[in-house]
C-alpha cells in the first residue's frame, strides 16, 4: 500500500470543517491576504491613504447631510466622532460581505485548476479587511483626542474592551451572510446586483447615522434591534463615547446570529463547491 503525503476526499459532513487542512495551508492564506491589500490600492497615486481619505470625505458628508440639513441629533457627542464610530464597523463589516459574497465567481479561475480549501478565500478576505479597519479606527482615535482636548465631556467605560469580541461578531457575520450569498450566485447571478443594493438599504436599518435613541417608535425599534449588527454599533459607540444603548442580550443574541449564519454559510458552502465548476 503507498503512502501518501496528502489524500483529497470528499468530507464526510457538510458541516464539516477541517482545521487541520486549513492549517496545512496557512502559507496560502497570507500569500491571498497580502494579495488583497496590496492590489486593492495598486497603481492608484495615494495609495493605502486611501484608507484614511474615503472615512474622513464620507464623515464630512454625513456632517453636511444628515447634521446639518435632515438636523439629526448624535446623542451630545460631535458629529465627526459619533459618524466615524459607526463608520468604522460598517465598512468593515459591508466591505468583508460584498467581497466574500463573491468568492466563487472572483475566483473561478483557480478554483478550477488548483486544489486548497476553498475557505481560504473568504477567510483571507475577512483578515485582510482588518488592516482597512485598524487603520480607520486610528482615524478615529486621532479625531477622539482632538475633540478630548479641546474640553470635549466624553465618557468611555470599561466596555470598551469588548471591542475585540465586536471585531470578531462582525467579521463571523460577513462571513456567513457572504459565503452563503456567494453559493447562491453560482446559478443565480442577479443576485449580486440584488444583494449591492440590499447592503446598501442595510446600512439605513442599522444606527450608524442617527442614534437609537431617536427612534421612538417601539416597533420600529424592536425590528431595528433584531438586526445583528445594531448590538454591534451601539456597544461600539456605548463603550467609546457613552452614548447608546448596551445589553448583554442583545450582544448575546448576535453571538447566536453569528453562529447560525455561519453554520448554515458553512453548509451551502461545502454543498456549492462540490459541483460549482459546472454552473459557473
Amino acid at each position: 500500500m503507498e503512502n501518501w503525503t496528502t489524500v483529497i476526499k470528499p468530507q464526510n459532513h457538510l458541516w464539516e470543517v477541517d482545521f487541520k487542512e486549513l492549517w496545512r495551508y496557512r502559507d496560502l492564506f497570507v500569500m491571498y491576504v497580502k494579495r488583497d491589500i496590496i492590489t486593492q490600492y495598486k497603481q492608484t497615486i495615494l495609495g493605502p491613504l486611501w484608507f484614511l481619505i474615503q472615512p474622513a470625505l464620507t464623515t464630512i458628508m454625513y456632517m453636511v447631510v444628515f447634521g446639518g440639513i435632515a438636523g439629526i441629533p448624535t446623542d451630545g457627542v460631535p458629529q465627526p466622532m459619533f459618524y466615524l464610530a459607526g463608520i468604522c464597523i460598517w465598512q468593515y463589516f459591508a466591505d468583508c460581505l460584498n467581497k466574500t459574497s463573491q468568492t466563487f465567481i472572483s475566483n473561478q479561475n483557480i478554483f478550477g485548476k488548483v486544489y486548497f480549501p476553498r475557505l481560504v478565500a473568504p477567510l483571507s478576505t475577512v483578515t485582510a479587511g482588518l488592516v482597512k479597519l485598524f487603520i480607520q479606527f486610528f482615524l478615529f482615535a486621532i479625531v477622539y483626542i482632538y475633540f478630548v482636548c479641546t474640553g470635549v465631556d466624553v465618557c468611555p467605560n470599561w466596555y470598551a474592551l469588548l471591542f475585540p469580541v465586536l471585531i470578531v461578531l462582525i467579521a463571523g457575520l460577513a462571513l456567513g451572510f457572504g459565503i452563503i450569498v456567494s453559493s447562491l450566485t453560482t446559478k443565480y447571478r442577479d443576485l449580486t446586483i440584488l444583494f449591492t443594493f440590499v447592503v446598501q438599504l442595510w446600512m439605513y436599518g442599522t444606527p450608524i447615522i442617527y442614534p437609537l435613541s431617536t427612534i421612538t417608535n417601539e416597533t420600529l425599534k424592536f425590528a431595528m434591534m433584531l438586526n445583528p449588527i445594531t448590538a454591534v454599533v451601539e456597544t461600539f459607540k456605548y463603550g467609546f463615547l457613552g452614548v447608546g444603548e448596551f445589553s448583554w442580550g442583545l450582544l448575546g443574541y448576535s453571538f447566536g446570529f453569528m453562529i447560525v449564519v455561519l453554520t448554515i454559510g458553512i453548509v451551502i458552502f461545502n454543498k456549492v463547491q462540490r459541483s460549482f465548476m459546472d454552473t459557473v
